[in-house]
């Protein structure tokens, strides 16, 4: 405390530095001013009333249920009343009798969010910067119109558009337009182009990142957009200036300004590394007639989601599939925050 009293030798007196002293008086006063500040703009707050209430409800009490990855799975009973079980279904999942399944399933998980976001990723900031490179309003407005119109399809449009394009089934009674394509470039057999693309485990992972990179890159190019057009002109003067061109600048200004922006990305991309929903994939195969193809395409939210549901004429265990989740949002909260130490360290970048 030495050091913020200030001793006057003229008066023989002490006080306390000015500084000091207004931190003192915002530390005393602090909760006060934060009432009058809600107050005043308690129109923002009320705002919040709606997320709030929709967070709570559908990612809050949800948790509840994940009292049965250590309970026994009993449907007559509510979770709280059912018998407790311990890490039984861990167990069983890292090595018992479903372990074999279960780690196939988390590696074609983490294979399929791996390839998505070393493909997938860069996408949006490709798109960004070509975006930022066409002059004319009225092209680049349709160019993004394009882009984002994916994205606001559903997952059962996109997956049956895809599901026309590649392969003959119910919905095509002829070769898929992509199919046929890649038959006459010679790139496929015609007997896998007849049978259907999304028969073979080979194709699987492919076809679902292109089509993931179809449906959100556009729309994912928006945040990198607005960080792009942020950049002062003054920026792009100074390279030109010293004679960079356009891949000069986009090296030496644009994406060193953007750096922040893709590294908080990346690091919310690493978070959801392992939470792949089953809707696109269970779409994507429920008109497979190869078993095959559950070798890449099977991921844990499917086999959990089989798992919990009546398999083979029997009850389900909604215990096993709940341990299974837990298990792999645990193992994705593990990752964003190692992510977010290491950009921290290397960048003095980081999400929190």
């Amino acid at each position: 405390m030495d050091k913020y009293i200030i001793y006057d030798e003229e008066t023989q007196t002490y006080s306390m530095d000015p500084e000091q002293a207004v931190r003192d008086d915002v530390e005393k006063h602090h909760w006060l001013n934060t009432i009058k500040t809600i107050i005043k703009d308690w129109r923002l707050y009320l705002m919040l009333v709606p997320m709030l209430f929709v967070f709570f409800c559908w990612r809050y009490l949800p948790m509840y249920e994940l009292l049965g990855a250590f309970k026994y799975s009993n449907s007559s009973l509510d979770v709280a009343d059912q018998q407790y079980v311990g890490f039984y279904y861990f167990a069983r999942l890292i090595n018992g009798d479903v372990s074999p399944d279960f780690w196939a399933a988390f590696r074609n998980t983490f294979l399929l969010s791996f390839y998505g976001m070393c493909f997938g990723f860069p996408m949006p900031i490709i798109v960004a910067l070509f975006f930022n490179e066409i002059k004319s309003n009225i092209l680049r407005s349709t160019f993004q119109v394009m882009t984002y119109l994916p994205k606001f399809m559903s997952t059962v449009v996109m997956t049956t558009l895809t599901i026309m394009l590649l392969k003959q089934s119910d919905l095509v009674s002829e070769m898929g337009v992509v199919s046929n394509f890649m038959v006459k470039l010679g790139l496929i057999s015609e007997d896998v182009g007849a049978s259907g693309l999304l028969n073979g485990p080979q194709y699987f992972r492919a076809i679902y990142q292109i089509t993931g990179i179809w449906e959100g890159a556009g729309y994912d190019s928006i945040v990198y957009f607005a960080a792009i057009i942020a950049i002062s002109p003054t920026s792009y003067e100074a390279a030109q200036i010293d004679g960079a061109g356009k891949m000069a600048q986009m090296r030496y200004v644009v994406l060193p300004c953007i750096l922040s922006t893709v590294v908080i990305m990346l690091i919310n991309r690493i978070g959801s590394l392992l939470s792949i929903g089953y809707e696109k994939v269970l779409l994507l195969t429920e008109n497979s007639t190869s078993y095959t193809v559950y070798q890449t395409a099977e991921v844990v939210s499917t086999w959990a989601y089989k798992q919990g549901m009546a398999t083979s004429g029997e009850g389900g265990e909604p215990g096993l599939a709940s341990a299974a989740e837990m298990m792999n949002n645990l193992t994705g909260m593990i990752l964003v925050i190692g992510a977010n130490t290491i950009a921290r360290k290397a960048t003095d970048v980081s999400l929190y």
